[in-house]
């Protein structure tokens, strides 16, 4: 979809390319306020749009979509944007663009987050922004936590809780062969060796027992019944439910 000629309309492969010189002219003209000048910079830096959209080719978004939400980031950077501060537009626009995606995705993402935790987030990432143009690299949390005065623990809270969902099979390094999938990489508490061994064990153990020892160690411990419950589904005491299973525990406890 993204690798489409037209856009919203717009034929990409006859975009203009403004030259710096000219861009320049056209700065002083439209924050004069000459709306043609204006949007003159805008027709002329849409590629830039075109680049960043190409990043965000595997979220399954429509390119149409990502392409207006990027231009709204590319608009609010040209009408920002400061001359005075030798940097190229392209720089300065470039995290804007992407600022403005990410919030569309986040703010369209099935996984609701509460408006408090996106007002940090949203806080955090354009003092981000703004600090790495400043300083010319990517600041860090307490930098950030600063700019914007509030606690390094809220921030990564809060931009921890923004972050999309990735699929266990998506895949993160492929050779040749079988590629590595992120589940690969994750550690399964649950499954480890020790306990699969156990489970054998109670399984082999359980297999030992009699048919009544065996229906109530299921009913008590893998069902969840009370004694009285138990007793009452197989017909006998609650007081023959107790001495019964304590002679399966003892049993299983043989295997473990």
């Amino acid at each position: 979809m993204l690798n489409k000629v037209e856009i919203c309309g717009v034929n990409t492969s006859k975009l203009p390319v403004l030259s710096a010189g000219k861009m320049t002219e056209l700065f002083k003209v439209a924050q004069q306020g000459d709306n043609s000048a204006r949007e003159e910079l805008i027709s002329g830096n849409l590629r830039l749009v075109l680049s960043v959209i190409q990043r965000f080719n595997n979220r399954g978004e429509n390119a149409d979509d990502l392409f207006q939400v990027g231009c709204i980031g590319l608009i609010k950077a040209i009408d920002n944007f400061d001359l005075s501060q030798n940097v190229r537009l392209s720089t300065y626009a470039v995290p804007m663009i992407i600022g403005e995606i990410r919030r569309y995705l986040r703010d369209n993402n099935s996984i609701r987050v509460s408006r408090s935790l996106r007002d940090i987030a949203y806080k955090a990432l354009q003092a981000r922004d703004r600090l790495s143009v400043e300083c010319n690299k990517e600041p860090t949390i307490e930098q950030i936590a600063k700019a914007i005065e509030l606690p390094v623990e809220d921030i990564v809270f809060a931009l921890d809780a923004i972050q999309d969902p990735v699929s266990l099979f998506e895949p993160i390094y492929h050779d040749g062969g079988d590629p590595i999938y992120v589940m690969d990489q994750i550690k399964d508490d649950k499954n480890s060796e020790p306990q699969w061994l156990e489970l054998v064990n109670i399984r082999e153990g359980l297999s030992r027992l009699g048919e009544r020892e065996k229906t109530i160690i299921n009913l008590r411990f893998f069902d969840g019944r009370t004694q009285m419950e138990v007793a009452e589904e197989i017909g006998i005491s609650q007081a023959q439910v107790s001495r019964l299973e304590k002679s399966a525990l003892q049993q299983l406890r043989k295997y473990m």
